[in-house]
């Protein structure tokens, strides 16, 4: 008998777990719609979460300093951490190339708050949970998030996109493009 259930316990996990996936695509499916941002487009107006639950509106981001966001599929995730940790080492370098840095994620803001205490990130975390700005980037779809990596110049125009990338070599690639630009305009 305890089989049977085990058997039903590990079947209501997946109807719980299909559900909830049908949930997030369902409230994707009602969220608003953005154009399209591909590179030489500007940064959109759209107010998203931050980690501690306040309002940030992205168009904002870019009006002093250049932009890398940086985007995982989930929160506190092997992949997603080492691509988070690889931003939070070379964030010296990005801030004093004159780029700051977010990480943008379909995770809630507490689940954001708490990944970025326990692996110490300097940067601040992006909420958006109906992947708006995520689908709008192109890296969002069915329910769920592509790990990528964009770069806007100051001003908010996009400079460098990047679908999928892989975790260990998205900050060091992104540090190779900002660095690519400083050497352009020298």
């Amino acid at each position: 008998m305890s089989w049977m259930r085990s058997r039903i316990r590990a079947t209501q996990g997946k109807n719980e777990a299909a559900a909830s996936s049908e949930d997030a695509k369902q409230e994707e499916a009602s969220a608003p719609e953005l154009a399209r941002i591909d590179v030489g487009d500007t940064l959109p107006s759209v107010v998203l979460k931050n980690e501690q639950g306040e309002d940030v509106d992205v168009t904002s981001l870019t009006a002093e300093k250049g932009v890398i966001v940086f985007l995982v599929p989930k929160a506190d995730t092997p992949g997603c951490t080492n691509q988070a940790c690889g931003f939070r080492d070379s964030y010296p370098d990005f801030t004093s190339l004159g780029f700051d840095v977010y990480c943008l994620s379909a995770d809630s803001p507490s689940a954001q708050s708490k990944w970025k205490t326990k692996k110490e990130l300097p940067y601040p975390l992006l909420s958006d949970p109906k992947r708006v700005l995520i689908r709008a980037l192109g890296a969002g779809e069915g329910g769920k998030t592509q790990r990528s990596h964009f770069i806007f110049e100051k001003g908010g125009k996009l400079v460098d996109k990047r679908i999928p990338v892989k975790p260990v070599d998205s900050p060091k690639d992104a540090l190779a493009f900002v660095k690519s630009l400083g050497d352009a305009s020298s």
